[in-house]
């Protein structure tokens, strides 16, 4: 393992590929994505543990979307399955290590809802945790707002430090620790690429959501936005899955030893 320093116009390349992978097998990657949703709900559905456990398992669904990436540059093909790939094909130490990076993750994710209560009261935390809804109005005077910018800025350090960690656990033998440590240096190494990848990112996401909306709005068709935009908001998300794995090889050095590489 090589931890490398890349410039910042790699973010564009790592956005780039990101479609690329996407483009290798959208169908597969969809259904991927979908049977994630789906899984989560499930599991979330589940009493008294519902609302912990679809973060215990995020290290170790994030290794299995990776290994989908890894196969798709193979020319291998891939099923839903490979998900829990991280929790059953590397044995029972990397499956434990796996757990340990989900309760941190945990632990992290409590506390950056915690940090937004100190901003609006606890709306925001009991509208992740509990439930419910509020109105529009509602929702701006409580302060929520200015709490889910906080817990942005705040989720910041934790997005570092577990980017790359599943997969050093898994890839590497990295241990839970040493992983984070690792996976918060590549990132701050590279801190322009990936500002310039979010950025990108983020402007093709508001592109599109403001541009659908200005579409309907001019055909007159406004009462279907959501309609259409989730949809295509579903393919970005996975599209940006998929540059997960890009940054995951410029960051390290990783070479695929077949013949088929990213463009």
């Amino acid at each position: 393992m090589q931890l490398i320093e890349v410039p910042a116009k790699t973010g564009y390349v790592w956005f780039r590929q990101g479609i690329w992978l996407f483009r290798r097998n959208p169908l597969a990657f969809l259904t991927l994505f979908f049977t994630y949703l789906l899984g989560m709900t499930l599991i979330s559905a589940i009493p008294v543990v519902g609302g912990v456990l679809p973060l215990v398992l995020v290290p170790g669904v994030a290794v299995g979307f990776m290994a989908a990436c890894r196969d798709t540059i193979a020319g291998k093909p891939f099923f839903p399955t490979i998900l829990v790939d991280g929790f059953r094909a590397y044995g029972t130490t990397v499956t434990k290590r796996l757990f340990a990076l989900g309760g941190v993750y945990v632990v992290a994710m409590l506390l950056v809802l915690a940090a937004s209560a100190l901003v609006d009261g606890g709306t925001l935390l009991q509208l992740m945790t509990v439930g419910g809804s509020t109105g529009s109005d509602s929702f701006e005077n409580s302060g929520a707002p200015l709490a889910l910018l906080v817990s942005l800025v705040i989720y910041v350090p934790v997005a570092m430090m577990f980017w790359f960690a599943p997969v050093l656990t898994a890839w590497h033998d990295v241990p839970p620790v040493k992983a984070m440590f690792f996976s918060v240096v590549s990132c701050w190494r590279n801190k322009g690429a990936f500002v310039v990848y979010g950025a990108l990112w983020m402007a093709v996401s508001i592109g599109i959501s403001a541009g659908l909306s200005l579409l309907l709005s001019a055909l007159g068709a406004s009462e279907y936005g959501v309609a259409l935009l989730m949809p295509a908001l579903i393919v970005l998300l996975t599209m940006m899955y998929c540059s997960f794995y890009a940054t995951y090889r410029g960051c390290f050095g990783v070479q695929e030893t077949d013949t088929t590489t990213l463009s």
